[in-house]
């Protein structure tokens, strides 16, 4: 019978064997929703305390720096905390996860989980997020989805369901944990990016369905991939077609 917790526990140490891939191939975010996070704090992001929570390579934490917030990232892989040293080096990095946080009570304006929610234990996390913020501070979560209202973007999520089976309908469309029972969904941002279709296909390649999944499997969906795209768009370029799910709460009083 599979383990969901073990699956999930590899999907996630999956990605230290390929966080230089990760980094440079992932999208980052739109404006949009760091004003949407402005907005939540009553203030401009410039001199907030923010405590990152699974930075992974530091996607989110270099946007949030350019902002003039002053970031601490948490991360629990070696492998993706190697790499954001290697980019951001002068940002306070700490090992630890969500479920756990080696931070103090209060220690936070904002909390943020970009891309990384979904690997943690809500019944954990939760309670250690409203600790390290202080009294009225900001929890954000957000996730790129992938926009299948774009009839290219849902054809490719049916081949990765084809191909894959199960494991390819958990793939961009559905994120395990996202609507969290506490909080409602707070915004839906839509947003894309051009990119090479080589590119695009090496972003699939960097999420955890490609890194733990047969090699051969993996990479026979990308070569087959990359001729459909190539006839769909002759140009050699794809419009990667994105909504950012948010969600952001407020610490609790009793919290």
């Amino acid at each position: 019978m599979p383990n969901p917790l073990a699956d999930r526990t590899r999907r996630a140490a999956s990605f230290n064997t390929a966080s230089a891939h990760y980094a440079k191939y992932r999208p980052s975010y739109p404006p949009a929703l760091y004003e949407a996070v402005e907005e939540a704090l009553g203030r401009p992001l410039a001199g907030v305390r923010v405590a990152d929570i699974g930075a992974g390579t530091g996607i989110a934490t270099a946007q949030l720096h350019a902002r003039g917030a002053h970031v601490l990232a948490v991360e629990p892989g070696e492998g993706m905390a190697a790499e954001l040293r290697r980019s951001l080096p002068g940002t306070p990095l700490v090992r630890g996860d969500g479920n756990a946080l080696p931070l103090a009570d209060g220690a936070a304006d904002l909390v943020t989980f970009a891309q990384s929610f979904h690997w943690t234990d809500p019944g954990r996390a939760l309670p250690e997020a409203y600790r390290v913020l202080r009294p009225g501070g900001v929890l954000a979560r957000w996730w790129n989805i992938s926009d299948s209202s774009h009839t290219w973007v849902a054809d490719q999520a049916d081949r990765l369901l084809a191909h894959f089976g199960r494991e390819g309908a958990a793939h961009g469309a559905h994120i395990p944990g996202r609507a969290d029972a506490d909080a409602p969904l707070t915004h839906r941002i839509p947003w894309s990016r051009r990119l090479t279709v080589d590119d695009h296909l090496a972003n699939l390649a960097s999420h955890s369905l490609f890194l733990v999944a047969d090699a051969a499997l993996a990479q026979d969906f990308l070569d087959r991939e990359r001729a459909r795209l190539l006839q769909l768009f002759p140009d050699g370029h794809v419009e990667e077609r994105y909504v950012v799910d948010l969600v952001l709460t407020t610490r609790p009083a009793s919290a």
